[in-house]
């Protein structure tokens, strides 16, 4: 498997393009470049039958986030609040990512 290049990553807001939910926004929680998706908080929910374990000595039905294709979510911009395609720009001897529609900068330079 090789790396995809991915241009979400964990925490940020994004839209879901295609599928079920399309429309819905949400908060990546995690992030799988080596399998190309992410996790979306409240997207993509569905209902895991377990059995009684240690975990959970009950067992009973689970209703988690499911992973999505990276290439159905887009990034929400910070600044403007609309979903955009990313830039990416030099500040600082750095590559950051930017908006392209108002050009703002989306990474937080530390």
């Amino acid at each position: 498997m090789s790396l995809v290049k991915m241009n979400v990553k964990k925490g940020d807001t994004v839209v879901v393009l295609s599928g079920k939910d399309k429309g819905k926004q949400g908060k990546v929680t995690q992030a799988m470049p080596k399998k190309g998706k992410v996790v979306v908080e409240g997207v993509n929910k569905v209902k895991r039958h377990t059995k009684p374990n240690q975990k959970a000595p009950q067992g009973g039905i689970l209703v988690k986030e499911a992973p999505l294709h990276a290439c159905k979510v887009m990034l929400v911009c910070p600044a403007c609040s609309k979903p955009t395609r990313v830039a990416h720009k030099e500040v600082n001897g750095k590559n950051v990512r930017a908006c392209k529609k108002c050009g703002e900068v989306i990474d937080q330079t530390k």
